[in-house]
């Protein structure tokens, strides 16, 4: 039997049936020829396709559905063995992700999601990475807004880089248009799945020190100058704080794969967004803190599941961000790199040659996002000779550096631009 080119598992939820649209667009412009849904429930999935239909105009009667949940491994089994790659959006990914890494694995079948949980991600890399390498097959997390921007804009600024790149600092910018301020108000901005991912993230976050210990028992070499990470920073006339999602943690296994495949010098990475005035950088901060201490005992963490919208302020809610305010929220990362211009001695002097991108773009949760992962899905399909190796657990940048994933990302209006190099 011959496989589906995709199936996007976890259909039926938010960020599922918004990649599911896309894929209809997508289908005939990137040569999918065949593709699938799955998910637990088949009423839900067969109400999704009507939906769909309606949204899209399109015919959807030759779109397979197929039974799946995570706590059904045969099912799972059983799915993986019709696709040629998953795309995984069933999350928070270290409560559902691994039944899917592993069936995925073992049916050889290639596996992209949009996770943003750090040790999720390194722990399938500690746990399957040689069994996929063995499958030839690749496991790739982090193919949304976590970490797409940051992952592969470092890489494009390292392609685009005449010399050695020592460190890239990123600063991310976020925008709402003013009208549709009282829609994000009632229904916030950030999906409920992703609150709930992030607070696990936190609440586990002492185990990545240890996780990443395992994964890789010899440290790199201590590069030259140091970028140290900034607490507070203050850009133009706004104030930064660090950014805690995955950016980092993504960033630094892609350089890492390319220091130990071709001994290439690790561009050193640190990632922060805008927190505005300093009055509002400081509220931020005593935010975060108290949402880490709620992270760490079971009762507050239960406050902050149960009730989203009051623990974020109203950033979160459990319908959802409308259409109007996803669809209107901009962003920007501005990435600044710095290192030496080719020929320049680098263990004697100080970096002297400035690069900074540009990575902009709509809708980061469910417009970006599924952009980015459909993409990842279609370059893994069609631009095989263009991976690194047999396969593996890796990141985006560790296996799409070589590929056309850019210049797909550029078509879908997620830009990636130079705006000084010199």
């Amino acid at each position: 039997m011959s496989r589906l080119d995709i199936v996007i598992f976890g259909a039926t939820g938010f960020t599922g049936k918004h990649a599911v649209i896309q894929l209809m667009k997508f289908a005939t412009k990137y040569n999918i020829g065949s593709w699938g849904v799955a998910g637990r429930s088949e009423s839900k999935l067969r109400a999704l396709m009507t939906e769909v239909a309606a949204k899209t105009g399109s015919d959807v009667s030759g779109i397979k559905v197929i039974i799946a949940d995570v706590d059904n491994d045969r099912s799972l089994q059983e799915m993986c063995a019709q696709a040629k790659v998953v795309v995984n959006c069933c999350g928070p990914y270290r409560l559902y992700g691994e039944p899917v890494v592993k069936a995925a694995v073992e049916n050889k079948t290639n596996y992209v999601d949009v996770s943003g949980e750090p040790q999720f991600m390194e722990t399938m890399q500690l746990r399957y990475d040689a069994q996929a390498r063995e499958a030839g097959v690749f496991v790739v997390s982090a193919c949304g807004w976590d970490s797409i921007p940051a992952d592969m804009g470092v890489v494009f600024l390292q392609q685009n880089f005449d010399g050695t790149l020592n460190s890239v600092e990123s600063y991310l910018d976020s925008y709402l248009a003013p009208e549709y301020h009282a829609e994000s108000k009632e229904r916030g901005v950030i999906n409920f799945g992703t609150w709930e991912s992030l607070v696990y993230g936190i609440a586990h976050s002492n185990e990545l020190p240890v996780l990443r210990k395992k994964l890789y028992p010899e440290p790199l070499p201590r590069y030259k100058p140091r970028l140290e990470r900034q607490k507070l920073q203050k850009v133009g006339t706004s104030w930064y704080l660090p950014f805690l999602g995955a950016d980092e943690s993504v960033v630094y296994r892609t350089q890492r794969f390319e220091h130990s495949h071709s001994n290439a010098r690790p561009a050193q990475f640190r990632a922060y967004f805008k927190a505005g005035s300093f009055p509002k950088a400081i509220l931020s901060v005593l935010a975060g803190i108290i949402l880490f201490l709620m992270t760490k005992m079971k009762f507050t963490r239960n406050i902050l599941l149960k009730h989203p919208k009051m623990c974020s302020f109203g950033m979160v809610t459990k319908e959802g961000p409308t259409e109007n305010v996803i669809n209107n929220t901009h962003f920007t990362f501005e990435l600044v790199g710095r290192g030496w211009p080719a020929g320049a001695d680098i263990e004697n002097t100080k970096p002297t040659k400035k690069i900074v991108g540009r990575v902009t773009g709509t809708n980061p949760a469910y417009g970006a996002t599924v952009v980015a992962v459909l993409m990842s899905a279609a370059t893994l399909l069609h631009e095989r000779e263009k991976l690194p190796g047999p396969g593996g657990v890796a990141t985006p940048g560790a296996v799409f550096k070589n590929t056309s994933l850019i210049q797909k990302l550029i078509e879908n209006n997620l830009k990636y631009e130079i705006i000084e190099n010199k």
